[in-house]
């Protein structure tokens, strides 16, 4: 099955995430016996069931005029990105700036590819995270797989 892209579904939906107080954050397709598409989102304070039904609810009719899948059946989900989503834009690693964040390397530092610690730092091209209370360590963006808002239980 076919799709239209990304780009096109997120233009549709924007006005629509920008009127409730949402971001859509990814569209993602699904080609199997039951195809679908999920659109990933997320708000201040978080997103509840209440918020994606409400949302699923709003781009129901504008998804099927715009037709994404040329006509063929597929499912709509709607989801929050969950607590442990990878930092992708400026405003991520800004919004987070003084908080515990957890960063995972693809190549070992001080023996590790795993460090948790306070956001101190970053520019766009490098994080500083300060871990152990008093080490702060700095990271090239091109060595991180990912990072995200730790989670404490």
């Amino acid at each position: 099955m076919k799709f239209k892209s990304e780009e096109e579904i997120k233009k549709v939906l924007a006005p629509i995430a920008e009127e409730q107080g949402i971001t859509v954050w990814s569209v993602e397709f699904k080609n199997s016996d039951d195809p679908s598409i999920t659109v990933f989102i997320d708000k201040e304070g978080g997103v509840d069931l209440d918020t994606c039904e409400r949302f699923h609810n709003a781009i129901d009719a504008p998804l099927d005029e715009l037709d994404p899948s040329f006509g063929e059946s597929y499912t709509l989900n709607v989801s929050s990105l969950g607590a442990d989503r990878p930092f992708v834009s400026d405003a991520d690693f800004e919004r987070h700036i003084g908080k515990n964040v957890e960063v995972k390397l693809a190549s070992s530092v001080k023996g590790k590819k795993f460090f948790e610690g306070e956001l101190v730092f970053y520019d766009g091209k490098t994080i500083r995270v300060k871990v152990s209370g008093k080490d702060t360590l700095t990271f090239d963006l091109k060595s991180v797989r990912k990072v995200s808002e730790a989670i404490e239980f």
